[in-house]
């Protein structure tokens, strides 16, 4: 029997019912979905509607379904449910007898959805920010490893500043933490409770909505009924923080093909996560890398698709809403499967710390360096650079570098240059003198290592309270 069908009169159009059918993508919020029926049975029992024994009938039916889910994915298998919240009516209702109808007393389908998704999606957002917390661990186990390797930092993708490679891994992570800050973030705006809200205007029934939120983990109720049942934004933001997570994961990726190539050599391709070609027998391939830079693109797509699903709905619920709940499915997945991949290739990798040192001693990455030498020592920043170009050109003329330029042949571009300029411009100088809070002397990565790891470590901490 459908939850609506008392005031039709003639069947829907069989390829209709089909086609408007949700219970295909939604069946997935079966365990949220029975635990928000749990918080509404109790609610009636407690109003009155239920006695305590319907009660106990009730929740026990409601186990029930939720033991054959799990022991049978099968079970899940009904072509005449239409969705999640008819499937669990038709199922208790066969455990319980009519009894299983009484549990609709004072709800709506609207208010349901509104409260399986937000269950939904606070258990995303902790799961995604236990992976993330993992991946950044590891990020942080290679950074301490890499010690006080350097390699060359890029801008415009030319050659810039040396600086360590544990300066380089942590920019990721920091990427990586504000990513987990937004889901936590979300979290707190989603986590109120829609139960008790009804179709639109409230429950007909005095339920106490407050006790319902509490059963569920919610920080309380919703303030307005309209809002609640007609609203997305939580998945909106959720998604949305996903698709700035989807991009930092794609430029890493993007980072770690480019630093892979035989033209960088920076870094060697993990075997577990990498292909060859059908064709050419040598090739050793960044599949891994690749598919998700290629991936992130299906979660801002998803982002998209959410948004123009919800821009034009007038207030309150509209079956439009039905179609924000695939891209939302689709974007946390697609992190889920992602991120602990990406964690284990970061802890294969191979890092050519070697190859990398070189890269970080030659291309005038000393430059700014040698025009603070000069500043330091009273020359103007702006005569400083000047002069220092013009050294840099002199080095072009010669096919050699700063370092090898005679002493004489400096001073004339300037006096100030003395004995002391060739240390400075050693890569040990270079990396210390960017000794400011956030730059990459070794004593700032070190102190800025300890930090990150007692960010993570509060990350972990969050997650187990939700848990």
């Amino acid at each position: 029997m459908k939850m609506w069908s008392g005031r039709f009169r003639q069947p829907l159009d069989p390829d209709f019912e089909r086609w408007q059918r949700s219970f295909g993508f939604d069946r997935r919020l079966l365990h949220y979905e029975l635990a928000a029926s749990g918080a509404h049975a109790r609610a009636l029992k407690n109003a009155g509607v239920l006695s305590a024994d319907e009660l106990i009938g009730i929740l026990q039916g409601l186990e029930q379904i939720g033991e054959r889910a799990t022991a049978s994915p099968s079970f899940l298998d009904d072509p005449e449910a239409e969705d999640v919240h008819h499937f669990v009516e038709k199922q208790l209702v066969s455990l319980v007898g009519e009894l299983g109808y009484k549990l609709h007393s004072g709800r709506s389908r609207n208010e349901q959805i509104a409260t399986d998704l937000r269950l939904y999606v606070r258990a995303a957002i902790d799961q995604l920010q236990h992976e993330l917390a993992e991946l950044c661990s590891v990020l942080a186990d290679r950074a301490e490893q890499a010690a006080d390797a350097a390699m060359p930092a890029y801008t415009h993708l030319q050659k810039a500043e040396p600086v360590l490679i544990a300066h380089w891994l942590l920019a990721h992570v920091e990427m990586y933490l504000r990513d987990a800050e937004r889901l936590a973030d979300c979290r707190k705006r989603l986590n109120v409770c829609p139960l008790g809200s009804g179709a639109v205007a409230g429950a007909t029934l005095p339920l106490d909505r407050g006790f319902m939120a509490d059963s569920l983990g919610f920080d309380g109720p919703t303030a307005n009924s309209i809002d609640a049942t007609s609203d997305r934004d939580f998945a909106l933001e959720f998604v949305n923080a996903l698709s700035l997570l989807a991009l930092h994961l794609s430029r890493w990726a993007e980072e770690m093909i480019l630093f892979s190539s035989q033209e960088y050599g920076f870094l060697g391709l993990p075997e577990a996560y990498s292909t060859g070609s059908s064709a050419m027998p040598q090739k050793k391939n960044p599949d891994l890398l690749e598919l998700v830079r290629g991936k992130s693109g299906r979660v801002l797509g998803n982002a998209t698709a959410l948004m123009v699903s919800v821009k034009g709905l007038p207030l309150a619920y509209n079956k439009d809403l039905q179609e924000t709940q695939e891209p939302l499915f689709a974007a946390s997945d697609t992190l889920w499967q992602m991120l602990p991949l990406v964690t284990g290739w970061m802890k294969a990798v191979e890092f050519h710390e070697e190859q990398m040192q070189q890269a970080a001693k030659s291309g005038f990455m000393n430059a700014w360096a040698a025009a603070t030498y000069l500043v330091q020592r009273g020359v103007p920043s702006r005569l400083a650079h000047e002069r220092i170009g013009k050294a840099v050109q002199m080095c072009l003329e010669r096919s050699c570098e700063l370092q090898d330029l005679p002493l004489g042949e400096l001073q004339s571009l300037s006096p100030a240059f003395g004995q002391d300029f060739y240390e400075s411009l050693k890569l040990a100088s270079v990396l210390a003198i960017h000794d400011v809070p956030g730059g990459t002397a070794p004593v700032r990565v070190r102190q800025a290592l300890v930090a990150t790891r007692e960010t993570i470590a509060s990350l972990r901490e969050e997650v187990h309270a939700h848990a």
